[in-house]
């Protein structure tokens, strides 16, 4: 198992403060000793718009030369554009779409090889199925186009934030349904804990198609002994499963009152102890 840092916490979203430029991001998350880095597609750190060839090459020459990899991307979704792949606006839909195409291609000339999925979130006046139809039909284009890149599309289920796919059940079903070889499974304890359920069963659950993992308590706390999820269960059970992905900390970017290079430094101190 390896450890990331998403870096929203030292970004500009969803809150606007604390915000650092990515290169200064890069060196304090390799000084604080984590193997890779989850980088948010947004502005300033990687909205796909932004970054040309040169700037692209700079970044990935920043990853290597502080011995980080990049362990995944995701785009910010909501917001002016929307990036909604379920919303009723079929403008809106093909501008999320597109937007995944861009994601997964800065994703693979930054070095990396995950792409994370939000399947969008259903609007008042729009079925549930319908809203499904056009996630699953979404998903099945940014997939073929990843696939191209070398890039794999994991499904989350984020219940706190979305109506769609909520559940292990809903990222499994969605998986199956879409059915091509680089989409698989990722969960967040975060929302697994809104859920009331058990992290732990999602990573029994999802088995061998588990590819990544969010891990954040309620308030996107760090882990730890006194959080709501059993960390110590989640990492019994991915030794078992002989995961070999990245634990990604996605902690501390909903205020403004956090301490980014603190929360980094307890989040890998206490996950570390458990291995």
């Amino acid at each position: 198992m390896k450890f990331a840092f998403n870096t929203w916490a030292y970004s500009s979203f969803p809150v606007w403060v604390p915000a650092y430029p990515l290169a200064e991001v890069i060196e304090r998350i390799s000084r604080i000793g984590y193997d890779g880095i989850e980088i948010g597609a947004a502005a300033p750190h990687a909205f796909p718009d932004y970054l040309g060839p040169a700037r692209r090459k700079e970044i990935r020459s920043l990853l290597e030369g502080n011995g980080l990899a990049l362990a995944s991307m995701l785009p910010a979704p909501g917001g002016g554009p929307g990036f909604n792949v379920a919303s009723p606006m079929v403008e809106e839909r093909m501008a999320a779409i597109d937007q995944y195409r861009k994601v997964a291609d800065l994703c693979a000339d930054l070095g990396g090889s995950t792409l994370l999925y939000v399947a969008g979130w259903q609007i008042f006046g729009t079925s549930r199925q319908q809203a499904w139809d056009w996630s699953r039909s979404a998903l099945e284009e940014i997939a073929d186009h990843a696939a191209a890149r070398g890039v794999t599309v994991v499904i989350e289920p984020t219940a706190a934030d979305s109506n769609l796919v909520d559940s292990c059940d809903d990222a499994l079903m969605l998986m199956r349904e879409v059915a091509k070889p680089n989409i698989k499974l990722m969960f967040d304890t975060y929302h697994v804990i809104y859920r009331r359920e058990i992290s732990s069963d999602y990573v029994r659950r999802m088995g061998a198609n588990l590819h990544h993992v969010h891990l954040a308590d309620v308030n996107r706390a760090a882990p730890s002994d006194v959080g709501k999820a059993d960390y110590r269960a989640i990492v019994a059970d991915l030794k078992e499963l002989d995961f070999s992905g990245y634990l990604t900390m996605e902690i501390g970017f909903d205020r403004r009152d956090v301490e980014p290079d603190r929360l980094a430094r307890q989040a890998l101190e206490y996950m570390r102890s458990l291995l």
